[in-house]
């Protein structure tokens, strides 16, 4: 494992210290993620962006978790399954929909799942879905601006997901109750 240092206001590189500032503010704790990405401050700027841009992608709040969750559980990030599952939590969203993607099950609600299963396939396929994976997509619904909505919420989810997978991000304390072990941990003996 490799171990990243977690930051915050008083250790960051001076040009991460605003935006850990910013991010406290904002969720009255700095997630240890966005802690270890401040140690390149254009890192967390690129991610804190992105994540600004993915809240302006077209998605409600359900579905972003749906794509969030979905991408994180396809890329086995421990991390940010958890932590994305406490701010659904927050967020007073469907525990059913929620437990769902977590679980890789079809989800009840057949737009919703078209979407997870949407996500799933560009993340597995790194963005080579076929015509029928982007005609299943449609049929349910969603539009070409939500195939981009989604290449976003992807390419933002993938930067927390790599940093956790080469630093093992400890959860922070409001996320353990939501720990999720993916499948790859879950298939290596002790």
């Amino acid at each position: 494992m490799t171990t990243l240092t977690l930051h915050d206001e008083t250790t960051a590189p001076e040009a991460a210290r605003a935006a850990l500032a910013g991010v406290r503010k904002a969720y009255g704790m700095i997630p240890n993620v966005m802690a270890e990405m401040a140690e390149n401050p254009a890192v967390l700027d690129a991610y804190l962006a992105l994540a600004g841009f993915t809240a302006k992608s077209g998605f409600n709040a359900l579905e972003l978790q749906v794509v969030q969750i979905a991408t994180s559980v396809e890329n086995e990030c421990h991390f940010c399954v958890a932590a994305h599952t406490a701010v659904a939590k927050g967020q007073k969203l469907d525990d059913a929909v929620i437990a769902a993607v977590r679980d890789r099950r079809p989800i009840s609600d057949p737009r919703l799942e078209a979407l997870r299963q949407f996500t799933t396939q560009v993340v597995a396929l790194r963005g080579f879905v076929s015509d029928a994976d982007v005609a299943a997509f449609k049929a349910a619904g969603w539009s070409d601006a939500d195939i981009l909505g989604v290449i976003l919420n992807v390419a933002m989810k993938s930067i927390t997901n790599y940093v956790n997978h080469i630093a093992e991000t400890p959860l922070n304390a409001p996320f353990k109750p939501f720990a999720w072990t993916p499948s790859r941990k879950q298939a290596v003996p002790a």
